[in-house]
């Protein structure tokens, strides 16, 4: 199947999911290739993602607390692992989301929809910079070293989530730094939209496919159209 992204930049929200047929129709590239593309590319940008997560880590560590933030996720069948990721919040940031929510009926609605905030106080000033970046991504790196993710794929899903997510292309593929959501309207894209990017990303899963997400990753991050 051959993938328009211009088609899914312009998707609108409340769309039907397509059927995927299951993870058997997904071919010998996703089951293989992915992977070995995968562990290529990494081994590839050491020299220059070395020094990068060493910065970042140091920066972040200067201001006090973790530098970097772990937290469950939902991996390919449903396996939950812990992803890692630059903290950008500040702490007791649970808390401080629960006060917001309960306090602005709008942020409310904002989060039930897009499960994220265009304006969230948890997030430092130097976290909003990572973000926009996506440099906060970087240590999900390890993850696709030790087979939990992949460098395309799914947004990760928190296991809560589980119960609001309408598809199934998700549980066939192992999460991804970056995708097709990541690559489109994320800024605006409802949360039930990305179980119809994971399909298509899943029905269209390929080499080409792959190194086009990575390309128009690259564009992402130039511009800093993050969140």
């Amino acid at each position: 199947m051959t993938v328009h992204f211009e088609a899914i930049e312009t998707a609108g929200i409340e769309v039907q999911i397509p059927d995927v047929g299951g993870s058997q129709g997904l071919g010998r590239y996703a089951d293989r290739g992915k992977r070995l593309i995968d562990l290529s590319l990494i081994v590839l940008s050491l020299p220059i993602v070395l020094p990068l997560l060493f910065v970042v880590w140091a920066l972040i560590s200067l201001s006090g607390g973790n530098a970097v933030f772990a937290q469950p996720r939902v991996g390919r069948n449903h396996r939950i692992f812990t992803i890692w990721k630059f903290r950008t919040m500040v702490p007791d940031a649970d808390a401080i989301l629960k006060r917001h929510l309960d306090d602005n009926p709008e942020a409310r609605r904002e989060w039930d929809l897009h499960q994220k905030l265009k304006h969230d106080p948890r997030v430092t000033p130097f976290g909003r910079f990572l973000r926009k970046s996506s440099l906060d991504e970087l240590p999900q790196l390890l993850n696709v070293l030790v087979g939990d993710m992949s460098l395309v794929g799914p947004r990760p899903m928190l296991p809560e989530q589980q119960s609001i997510y309408p598809g199934t292309a998700y549980y066939f593929l192992r999460p991804g730094i970056t995708g097709f959501w990541q690559i489109s309207d994320r800024n605006n894209c409802s949360f039930r939209k990305r179980a119809f990017y994971d399909a298509m990303y899943a029905r269209s899963v390929s080499f080409s496919t792959d190194i086009r997400v990575l390309a128009k990753t690259l564009i992402v991050v130039v511009r800093g159209t993050g969140c």
